[in-house]
């Protein structure tokens, strides 16, 4: 039966059977993965310093992508003339790292293992969070892969070093891997208000070659200008904190930030960079959707990531 069971003749509407990924083909032996693209889900959120709760960001992200699995196969756009996520695209949804509670090294362990894997695979790997932390593993398991430039969505900086002996939590990300060799750059983008980042930080991230844009400057640049400031011809590896996003359009989040962004602008901004480059791997976090009771938050995650796991996909 393929993926939206047209072929059995069944309707498969979106509550209908197991809320995988898009209602993708499940792969849970992850020595037999046969993908262009992988989904794996990181339940992670001991990394939090407010409020907890983006372990529940998986399942509800998987949820909220079952609408988006019902209809005609492939994603059309009549704007521009193109299905962007056609049936000759293949996902497969590896389900979860597993999480030992409390021992943030053996999850993060356990992460990178999974992200490893979709790379030996050839697959591109999608990592659903849990807090930001959990792109410290992801990062790591590209270590044997060519140099990848990191694009990144949020309000905060995420450019702490260390905070009372502590390396790995939701604040020291993009330090980590600014840290890493295979790393050749960052783009942070959206950075905004009262944040978690100090002034040596944005000093401490400037020093390391980061490209630090707000909102307002991001809107004042529109996504052309944007784009241009990020390098051309590369590989790039997309991490997007929800938190990014306005929290009128993403309440669903521990830290939330208002002057966001909304969803037009990083739509376009990721299709741009699906076009000027290869992306070869992403996450999404900080959706916590028990302070979003509207589900709006996990469905402007479960869109975003199938539109720009299409635009991808039809630009490579």
């Amino acid at each position: 039966m393929g993926n939206n069971g047209y072929e059995s003749g069944r309707l498969n509407l979106p509550f209908v059977g197991l809320a995988t990924f898009g209602k993708k083909q499940p792969c849970l032996d992850w020595d037999l993965i046969d993908a262009d693209c992988a989904v794996l889900g990181a339940p992670f959120d001991f990394g939090t310093q407010y409020r907890p709760g983006a372990r529940f960001g998986p399942r509800a992200i998987r949820e909220a992508s079952t609408l988006f699995s019902f209809g005609h196969a492939g994603a059309y756009d009549h704007e521009d003339d193109a299905s962007y996520l056609s049936e000759s695209v293949s996902i497969v949804d590896m389900g979860d790292a597993d999480i030992v509670h409390t021992d943030t090294e053996k999850s993060h362990a356990n992460i990178e293992y999974g992200v490893r894997k979709a790379l030996k695979a050839g697959a591109m790997p999608v990592v659903l969070g849990g807090d930001h932390s959990i792109n410290i593993p992801c990062i790591r398991a590209f270590s044997q892969e060519e140099p990848i430039h990191i694009v990144q969505i949020d309000a905060h900086l995420d450019f702490v070093d260390e905070r009372h002996g502590v390396r790995h939590g939701h604040g020291n990300p993009m330090r980590r891997a600014a840290e890493s060799s295979h790393v050749s750059g960052l783009s942070q983008i959206g950075i905004r208000n009262v944040s978690s980042t100090a002034k040596e930080g944005y000093e401490d991230a400037r020093k390391f070659g980061s490209d630090i844009i707000s909102v307002r400057q991001f809107r004042k640049l529109g996504v052309e200008g944007m784009l241009a400031r990020i390098p051309e011809n590369v590989r790039y590896y997309v991490t997007i904190d929800i938190d990014g996003f306005d929290p009128s359009i993403a309440p669903g989040t521990g830290t939330p930030s208002h002057g966001g962004f909304l969803y037009y602008e990083i739509l376009e901004l990721l299709q741009g960079l699906s076009k000027q480059g290869n992306v070869v791997g992403m996450d999404l976090v900080e959706v916590a959707p028990d302070y979003d009771h509207s589900e709006i938050t996990s469905f402007l995650a479960a869109q975003l990531l199938l539109n720009f796991i299409g635009f991808i996909f039809y630009y490579r």
